[in-house]
């Protein structure tokens, strides 16, 4: 691969993922950590992405989620649309972060009066909006990649509540590796929201789907409902709906 091509794709999966990994990078593009990292570097040099150790973070995602570039914002708008939905008075709703979580708190029904629980700051503060939601964040030590709180308290309090729905932002997703990430403390936290929701959804743009990150969060089984951008009747989300998911 020519510099060029391999800083296409690095900025390509940095948008996508929010969060890359210099020795996955590596393994992906075939060539050295070192050279990753000087790719990185130049990238950063650019304004282009966010330099951090190991990896990089995008920059829509590390500068906020109002930021104008939000990586397929629109695709991201009409998987939100579909989400509020399912959302309905009197109900615990349990939130990862992201910035389709944003555009989700950004389409709530000003008449909805809901309790949102979530561990993302950005999050909180989109829901802090709303007039008639009570708003609950768990709090404990603050992941500055994803700027979500994770760590021993966070599980421990996620583990106290009973929700009626989880909303998973999602990092990868294919139908038999599973939902997966490369946060390991990340992936705790969206353990602990699956393991005491009644019900959960992964929201996702159709470009995540059929890729795998590292670290596994669960199996697709585990998945009661998932939103994308795509018609329901899509080819790409047979796979999914073949494993028992609802697909909107």
């Amino acid at each position: 691969m020519l510099k060029e091509e391999r800083h296409a794709y690095i900025l390509h999966q940095v948008n996508l993922h929010n969060k890359v990994l210099s020795s996955h990078l590596s393994e992906q593009i075939q060539v050295s950590e070192d050279t990753i990292r000087r790719d990185l570097a130049e990238l950063a040099q650019e304004g282009k992405i966010i330099k951090v150790h190991g990896g990089a973070l995008s920059n829509s995602f590390h500068l906020g989620i109002t930021s104008q570039d939000v990586y397929a914002v629109e695709d991201k708008k009409t998987i939100a649309l579909k989400a509020v939905q399912l959302i309905q008075d009197g109900m615990f709703v349990l939130t990862t972060g992201g910035t389709t979580i944003a555009e989700l708190a950004r389409m709530l029904p000003k008449d909805l009066q809901a309790t949102f629980i979530t561990v993302s700051l950005p999050a909180a503060f989109e829901y802090a909006n709303h007039p008639n939601i009570e708003v609950i964040v768990i709090g404990d030590k603050l992941a500055k990649g994803s700027k979500i709180t994770v760590g021993g308290e966070a599980i421990s309090k996620i583990k106290m509540i009973k929700a009626d729905l989880c909303f998973l932002g999602n990092n990868a997703m294919d139908a038999n590796d599973g939902l997966t990430d490369n946060d390991w403390e990340v992936v705790q936290v969206k353990r602990a929201m699956i393991s005491t929701s009644k019900k959960v959804v992964v929201l996702s743009i159709s470009e995540k789907l059929d890729t795998a990150e590292q670290l596994k969060i669960c199996d697709v089984e585990e998945i009661d409902i998932l939103i994308t951008e795509l018609p329901p009747n899509s080819k790409k989300l047979q796979p999914y709906r073949k494993k028992g998911i609802q697909i909107l």
